[in-house]
């Protein structure tokens, strides 16, 4: 009588559970809505965001808070949608910059030689340091 029972009870609970996750709507998937990204495309994945960010701490031998100012709030961490720091502005010229001399001279597709690619980027200049060197 016990056994019946339990398995009565085991088949109501997974019948509630079944019709419960099925009647659910299915969570849509969640891109990451940036502030103020005016050179980098809007529809960037943080995964490639990321990327980007650190291509430019190792090619400038910096950390985010080079060109992120702090949270205003009195919150610890960066307000990365500030504008505030004239080197955030300084990095877009530059972004400008390279994507055009790349435009011009190489191309939209990356051209290879001897298994170097050709373009211009951060490290061209910068060579690992905040400030190139003249």
């Amino acid at each position: 009588m016990l056994r019946k029972r339990t398995a009565i009870v085991l088949s109501l609970l997974a019948t509630v559970i079944t019709i419960t996750s099925a009647t659910m709507p299915e969570k849509a998937e969640e891109k990451p809505e940036y502030k103020n990204l005016k050179v980098l495309p809007k529809n960037i994945s943080h995964e490639e965001l990321d990327k980007v960010m650190k291509h430019y701490n190792n090619a400038l031998g910096v950390r985010c808070n080079f060109c992120h100012a702090p949270n205003k709030n009195g919150e610890k961490g960066l307000d990365f949608a500030s504008d505030e720091k004239e080197e955030k502005t300084i990095a877009r010229n530059m972004m400008k910059m390279t994507n055009k001399l790349n435009q011009k001279y190489f191309g939209t597709e990356k051209k290879v030689h001897n298994q170097a690619v050709m373009e211009v980027s951060c490290n061209t200049c910068h060579r690992g340091k905040a400030h190139p060197e003249g």
